[in-house]
């Protein structure tokens, strides 16, 4: 079975990750929420990545201001780690972006928009349906509703032109 789990170095961090959870459940995917910081508990965050593969999980972090939740545990497995800037009270996030997405070499984190819980839970999705062709089957039709939906909002547009 696919299984996510979800870092955020906060529990303020919750209501903007709330859609990421949503996304993961709507395509079927196990998912665990924790609330670990990379800087008040980093013996927490360190043995949870060095587990997570025994555990199966594919991770994705979260992190405002200094950010450094995803670049840590990307330190501590060879897994995938997606990174979500949270938006924090400074700089409106882009102090939380640039601490995740500037990793050294060899250290990847993939790195979403500030805030950007839902597109997270779709790139995971998209990493699962690798090994789970349910998944991208799952992918696909999301995709063609999606275009159903703009396609729809089109003749809308054209009816009132």
């Amino acid at each position: 079975m696919p299984k996510v789990a979800l870092i955020m170095g906060s529990k303020s961090d919750w209501p903007s990750l709330k859609g990421c959870v949503d996304v993961l459940k709507k395509f079927e995917i196990e998912v665990e929420v924790h609330v670990a910081s990379a800087h008040r508990t980093p013996e927490t965050v360190a043995v949870f990545a060095a587990n997570a593969r025994e555990n199966g999980f594919v991770i994705i972090a979260a992190a405002g201001k200094a950010a450094h939740l995803a670049g840590v545990i990307a330190g501590h497995t060879t897994l995938p780690v997606i990174g979500i800037p949270v938006k924090s009270s400074f700089m409106d996030g882009l102090d939380s972006l640039l601490s995740t997405v500037q990793m050294p070499t060899g250290i990847p984190v993939a790195t979403v928009a500030v805030g950007g819980g839902d597109n997270a839970a779709y790139l995971a999705a998209q990493m699962l349906s690798i090994k789970y062709p349910i998944l991208a089957e799952k992918l696909l039709a999301h995709r063609e509703q999606m275009a159903a939906a703009i396609e729809a909002d089109d003749r809308q547009i054209q009816d009132e032109v």
